[in-house]
């Protein structure tokens, strides 16, 4: 069976709704290129179909919208098991999917139910209508394998409150459905349990006037219909003013010594503690300075950043060995280039953001 399910529901005046429904429940639906480019020439297509007047995003299953990208053989082909050219072909590819999502002229909603991670949120914050449900687990835990925040995360962590994306680009710390509508990743709350009514609500909808304005009027009456469902209790907001007091430093050493200092019991912050702790001290150090480079950056030049230091950390040690670790081996033992965030050269650090092409691969998105 297809790793995507392409499917069509006619509305009561002749419309169409499309889903793309990620069907890899065995790998929670985690974004392999196959899926981008079976996606890809759909979303396409549906932008010049006058038939077509809503995209929705779902996947299979209970547990996962889309728990990140597959990295698998981008693992063979850094270590030099696969083709030397495939992570600049997955990341170019995928990137041009988010920012093709992020563009859409056409109304599309993402149902973020489950665990929401990595290329997840990529493909989720670039849609038009994002719900989570009470499932919702968000997180972008990359510097746990020595990579950092990408498919777009330069511009949805630049964008949410305070210093919050900072914070959690650094630590990976997931997020719920209160936390996600509180940071401006998601726009609403349905129960999980309204899954099915949506696709009817839809279908009963009238699409011809104005399509976001119909889309609209369907989410916020099942919106209104779940709140008994919706768990209010937003950690991140809880923890906003130590998320500011901890991130107000001269450097991110600073700042991660600030987070380490603090003495607690709250499971919050030493999940935190114990993610920065065990994390890439060579991706704290990019992660930081991804943030400081892409704060004004249009999304265009947000993804083509993104291209160059995710090819350029394909190619480094630190991001196989964290996911060798992690994924592949599974000893949760991974040897660090630097010991420590304060050990970390400056100089290596400055070389990963330069581009190793004369011409961005991303030039004509």
């Amino acid at each position: 069976m297809s790793c995507v399910l392409f499917n069509e529901f006619a509305t009561q005046d002749g419309k169409k709704i499309v889903e793309i429904r990620l069907n890899s429940e065995r790998t929670l639906n985690s974004l392999t290129l196959e899926m981008i480019d079976l996606i890809q020439p759909k979303l396409d297509a549906w932008k010049s179909d006058d038939s077509v007047v809503c995209v929705l995003f779902n996947s299979a299953g209970e547990k996962a919208f889309c728990a990140g990208g597959d990295v698998v053989d981008l693992y063979k082909s850094m270590v030099g098991e696969g083709d030397p050219n495939f992570a600049t072909d997955f990341f170019a590819r995928e990137y041009i999917l988010d920012y093709t999502i992020h563009t859409y002229p056409k109304p599309i909603i993402c149902w973020g139910h489950g665990i929401v991670m990595g290329g997840g949120m990529g493909l989720m914050n670039g849609c038009s209508h994002r719900v989570v449900t009470e499932k919702t687990r968000m997180a972008m835990p990359e510097v746990t394998i020595g990579l950092y925040p990408d498919v777009g995360g330069s511009w949805f962590l630049n964008h949410m409150p305070g210093r919050t994306g900072l914070f959690l680009g650094l630590t990976g710390n997931p997020m719920n459905a209160a936390d996600a509508l509180f940071l401006g990743l998601a726009d609403r709350f349905i129960a999980s349990e309204c899954r099915g009514l949506l696709v009817e609500r839809l279908q009963a909808e009238s699409w011809d006037g104005d399509a976001t304005a119909s889309t609209n009027r369907v989410l916020r009456e099942l919106e209104e219909e779940s709140q008994s469902a919706f768990d209010t209790d937003s950690p991140v907001q809880s923890h906003f003013d130590f998320i500011q007091k901890v991130t107000d430093q001269d450097s991110v050493s600073e700042v991660v010594e600030a987070l380490l200092a603090e003495e607690s019991d709250d499971k919050w912050i030493t999940r935190a503690q114990k993610a920065i702790s065990h994390g890439s001290p060579l991706a704290v150090h990019l992660i930081k300075k991804q943030m400081d480079v892409t704060k004004h950056m249009s999304l265009k030049q947000i993804f083509e950043s993104e291209l160059i230091l995710s090819v350029q950390c394909s190619k480094h040690r630190e991001f196989p060995e964290g996911v060798r670790a992690l994924l592949v081996d599974k000893d949760g033992a991974p040897q660090w280039t630097y010991k420590t965030v304060g050990e970390v050269d400056q100089a290596v650090v400055d070389e990963f953001f330069v581009s190793p092409w004369e011409v961005n691969p991303l030039a004509d998105m």
